[in-house]
């Protein structure tokens, strides 16, 4: 049985998500760990007690990458959530709000202090805090979509 983090796509995804991190924020996803890469760094990721999720550069951007924590919190299996178009994490009347916030990111890089109301399949409603959100950038410098990084939630 094969683990959605060996897939060549969460793999090489995971190291853009962690290399645009490092060079946009200057810190690491795993603080006080060595720089990792490939395979132990997708499954790390994917599996991480944090909620890492990206999406890509479309006009209304769909979601590509969600880890096992935001599929629990968002109550969706990997291929429902890398399906969805990402403004519908948000209640309708918060997507504006959403949407300025993702344009401050384009540019500004990078803000880490974001906080916003998210709702579960379900209809559940959560308050993320201190999330970071990032532009993800190749190596070579092609822009890839954005990404957001929290680790901080409550249920409202």
């Amino acid at each position: 049985m094969s683990h959605r983090w060996e897939s060549e796509f969460v793999r090489s995804h995971s190291d853009v998500l962690a290399n645009s991190y490092r060079r946009i924020t200057g810190r690491s996803m795993f603080p006080g760990v060595p720089e990792i890469q490939g395979l132990e760094l997708a499954q790390r990721l994917y599996e991480a007690p944090f909620v890492v999720v990206s999406h890509g550069t479309q006009v209304d951007p769909i979601l590509n990458y969600g880890n096992a924590t935001a599929q629990r919190l968002w109550e969706l299996s990997w291929d429902e959530l890398t399906s969805m178009p990402s403004r519908l994490t948000a209640e309708a009347p918060l997507r504006e709000e959403r949407a300025r916030l993702l344009a401050a990111v384009t540019s500004q890089g990078f803000i880490d202090d974001y906080t916003g109301i998210r709702m579960t399949r379900s209809g559940r409603r959560f308050k993320i805090s201190l999330a970071t959100v990032w532009n993800l950038v190749t190596l070579d410098g092609q822009h890839y979509g954005q990404a957001a990084l929290f680790s901080e939630w409550a249920w409202l």
